[in-house]
């Protein structure tokens, strides 16, 4: 918009507009900030840029130095925060992908941060004096517990199948079925990374039935690999058939082609014990004879996010002396974690008491629903009249592709109101100084206990005594 077209009205508004120098020495006078100089001047001249904008637009027509301000100070407090920040997850979803999949115990974090702090053996050998290997602190734990003859880290599931793929077959064809040609979150497809680690893909079978003998005539003297990719969060039932994995490792030893199984999520324990559903044990891969098994750290693990690969030593030296490793292998955080998740894996009383994927997913109905008993008696009468509040039974999933289609038991407390959307009801938990991921469901306001652990519940009880 031209000047001479501006309205009276408006040429008074942009008038009242400061300066940015004026705003830098009143933002020290109104508020106690210690700011980098040209960050602060930056921020100004951005929201100064904004305001004239919105006032040449009519979107503000008054009070233009207050709302600047506010605008000013919204965006000092949002590089002073941080953006990351602990959440109540109660959705029900214990490996919940956008609240970062495996919850941490915090005697966990905190032996992780003492074994680092402020330095580490991570390369050294401090024996013998000499450069150490960093999947050394791991390679040992993980090897005991699969019963590996080696193994490798890095920095996820993806990674080590691209890894993996790119070490042993590169422009070479790797052997799949059909119906293993899946697309999991973040687009991750195993044709694109079948190609990206530059190998050739030969599809063998149909959709819903693969048979050995489509195997057997698929290999050539370019066969580099045959893969088997878990279907991860999904079935296909009904008139099907698949190859058993005993009988493709008698296939790959016969013509010595390598055997490789992405388990996705994969268990370390039999999950089933403890009235879960079945989920694949890597270990029980192991002895049949697989080559090679990949699977995510950040799922039924319970560690951090990484992937990790195991099997056959000489396979895995392979993949160790790939140049790609270095980019994909993690730091020393990662490590540190990982090191200290597998260590309850090696007494039973610590990965009850420590690992807390394992304590929120094998939690029975019975424990949950006494959290949920006291955060609902805790609440004020006119609370829990005014939002309808009550205990229900619910059913819930694991999460990213974990223990898939089978529903797990879990407690609910529910919120309906006629006066307020659930919607809103949302928005006032989510955007709470420690936010409150619920979900809704029709015109109710749920929130699972499955996934939060007890040492939350007294500051469940509190947010929702200041949001409601």
């Amino acid at each position: 918009m031209k000047k001479n077209n501006l309205s009276i009205s408006a040429r008074e508004a942009l008038k009242n507009v400061p300066s940015v120098d004026s705003i830098i020495l009143d933002c020290h006078k109104r508020y106690d900030i210690s700011f980098h100089y040209f960050l602060l001047k930056k921020i100004i001249k951005n929201e100064i840029k904004i305001i004239k904008n919105d006032i040449l637009n009519s979107l503000v027509k008054k009070d233009i130095k207050n709302i600047l301000y506010d605008r000013i100070f919204n965006q000092i407090n949002r590089y002073s925060t941080n953006s990351l920040k602990s959440v109540i997850n109660a959705t029900g979803i214990v490996l919940h992908t956008g609240l970062g999949r495996s919850p941490l115990d915090k005697k966990i974090l905190k032996a992780t941060i003492e074994n680092i702090y402020p330095y580490s053996n991570l390369e050294f050998n401090t024996r013998n004096n000499l450069r150490g290997e960093r999947n050394e602190h791991i390679s040992y734990l993980i090897n005991a517990i699969t019963g590996s003859e080696s193994s490798i880290m890095v920095n996820n599931n993806a990674a080590a199948v691209l890894l993996a793929l790119n070490s042993l077959s590169s422009k070479k064809e790797v052997i799949i079925s059909r119906g293993e040609l899946v697309e999991i979150g973040g687009s991750f497809r195993i044709p694109n990374i079948i190609d990206s680690a530059n190998c050739k893909m030969v599809e063998v079978g149909t959709t819903n039935k693969t048979h050995l003998s489509d195997f057997k005539k698929s290999i050539t003297s370019d066969t580099g690999l045959i893969m088997i990719a878990h279907t991860s969060n999904y079935r296909v039932v009904g008139f099907t058939e698949n190859v058993e994995v005993k009988e493709l490792v008698k296939l790959g030893k016969q013509k010595k082609i390598p055997v490789y199984i992405d388990l996705g999520s994969g268990a370390m324990i039999d999950y089933q014990q403890y009235n879960l559903p079945k989920e694949k044990i890597i270990e029980k891969y192991i002895k049949m004879g697989v080559d090679l098994i990949s699977f995510s750290g950040d799922k039924l693990i319970g560690g951090p996010q990484s992937g990790i690969i195991c099997g056959k030593k000489r396979l895995i030296k392979k993949l160790h002396a790939n140049a790609m490793y270095r980019a994909l292998r993690c730091d020393k955080i990662t490590i540190s974690l990982m090191e200290t998740i597998l260590r309850t894996y090696v007494n039973s009383n610590i990965v009850k008491a420590e690992n807390l994927t394992f304590t929120l997913l094998t939690r029975n109905r019975k424990k949950i629903k006494k959290l949920a008993v006291k955060v609902v008696e805790s609440l004020d009468s006119k609370i829990i009249k005014k939002y309808n509040i009550n205990i229900i039974e619910s059913n819930v999933q694991a999460g990213s592709g974990s223990l898939p289609i089978e529903n797990i038991e879990s407690i609910a407390i529910v919120l309906y109101c006629n006066n307020i959307k659930p919607t809103e009801i949302s928005n006032k938990l989510r955007n709470f100084s420690t936010p409150i991921i619920g979900y809704i469901k029709g015109n109710k306001f749920y929130i699972d206990f499955k996934a939060i652990p007890s040492n939350q519940i007294n500051n469940l009880i509190a947010s929702l005594k200041s949001c409601l």
